[in-house]
């Protein structure tokens, strides 16, 4: 029997690209809403408590009325949206962190997809908190390079107009307050006691980032070589097919340059850690519509079904 597969913002950024990648797949049913009543809450409604697995890529208001509308309690629901990632009941949708994350999610009916940043961040600050190497309060500073497809389709649409104006034609930093919406996950997740120093920079590609996250080994637990912290990450994430911990001797590492667009499509994420003794710097490079985005949606589906994780995705 078919899962029966609902996406709520079906028309968004994030949930077409989660409709693309049921292309080809035989395994679900994706139940349309009739367009000119997917903001109605009674067709919402019945088609959520309808299905197995509803997918919410919605504003955060609109996500939280959605979960408010279930009365099926065999449904689960797979958040993109802001709004659930730090509550209590939901799992955290990022599987790799740990043997709990994984659990949780496998078992999980409410399910909240990681930030596009926090997800980067939260790949290389988690496992360096969780085995005392970064100590909590210790004062994060980090940086993100991304495409500006993950704006959404205003953003989008502004990059892409020929008469955009010429500073759309280079990197911009945004979130000047740091008031950033990722915060709070990303510092919830990981246990900091600090609020994290977080400076995002959207620039003229279509999609990929690259996150960053500098620090001084001398305020690390020990002192760690980029040699050692390297070969650290690479036993926590041993086994996990959608992070790769790249080699020092890496084509990309050894170019001396990383840029934002390459793995722009792949679902899985690179992390890299350059610098020297005194100082490093660990980056996570991915594609913010795939881990970042609808790719980790649909890992987290997956999961759930007992299916291949990697499942109509690009590995």
């Amino acid at each position: 029997m078919k899962t029966k597969v609902f996406i709520d913002g079906s028309e968004g950024t994030t949930g077409l690209r989660i409709d693309e990648r049921f292309q080809g797949r035989d395994d679900v049913e994706i139940m349309k809403i009739d367009p000119g009543k997917r903001k109605e809450p009674e067709e919402r409604k019945k088609l959520i408590n309808a299905s197995d697995i509803t997918f919410l890529c919605l504003p955060d208001a609109a996500a939280r009325e959605s979960v408010s509308l279930v009365e099926n309690e065999n449904v689960c629901i797979i958040d993109t949206s802001t709004a659930h990632r730090t509550e209590e009941g939901w799992a955290y949708g990022f599987p790799e962190l740990s043997s709990i994350h994984r659990e949780k999610i496998v078992n999980g009916k409410r399910i909240a997809v990681p930030g596009c940043h926090a997800t980067g961040f939260i790949s290389v600050v988690y496992p360096l908190a969780a085995g005392g190497i970064l100590p909590k309060d210790y004062p994060v500073a980090s940086f993100s390079l991304t495409g500006y497809s993950g704006g959404g389709k205003k953003t989008i649409a502004a990059y892409e107009d020929k008469n955009r104006p010429i500073e759309f034609s280079s990197a911009r930093e945004y979130a000047l307050s740091q008031q950033h919406k990722h915060l709070k996950e990303m510092q919830l997740v990981t246990g900091l006691s600090r609020t994290p120093l977080f400076s995002p920079i959207i620039d003229d590609y279509y999609s990929g980032m690259v996150v960053s996250v500098p620090l001084y080994t001398d305020l690390l637990q020990g002192k760690r070589s980029p040699e050692a912290l390297r070969e650290y990450l690479g036993q926590y994430y041993k086994g996990q097919r959608f992070i790769e911990v790249c080699s020092a001797d890496n084509a990309v590492a050894q170019s001396g340059y990383l840029p934002g667009n390459g793995v722009s499509g792949w679902d899985g994420l690179k992390i890299y850690v350059t610098g020297n003794d005194e100082r490093v710097v660990l980056s996570a490079q991915f594609d913010n519509l795939g881990k970042g985005a609808s790719g980790a949606a649909i890992e987290c589906m997956n999961l759930v079904l007992g299916c291949d994780e990697a499942k109509g995705l690009n590995l």
